[in-house]
């Protein structure tokens, strides 16, 4: 390590012990205001909505894919029954 380094490290060592000896910054927890209440009361049901939004686009996914599982395995019937039916001509 260069002298600089050393120093850097030295001086970001001194603002990380400085910080700690100011205490804690912002708000105490668990001291709300009423328009924090509010803001959290709005964002719950910003929550919930996009929640039920979540739920039905999952539902209409599932039934899309079921759908397709369904017309795929019709498709595999009707390709099996004309195997079956060339089969039975060729032989």
């Amino acid at each position: 390590m260069d002298c600089d380094s050393i120093q850097m490290a030295i001086t970001d060592e001194n603002n990380l012990t400085e910080r700690k000896e100011c205490g804690r910054r912002g708000r105490k927890p668990g001291r709300k205001t009423s328009s924090e209440k509010v803001d959290i009361k709005a964002k719950l049901e910003r929550s919930r909505q996009s929640a039920r939004e979540c739920r039905a686009r999952k539902k209409l996914r599932y039934q899309y894919l079921e759908e397709l599982v369904t017309d795929r395995e019709k498709a595999v019937i009707a390709l099996r029954t004309e195997l079956e039916r060339v089969a039975n001509t060729m032989g």
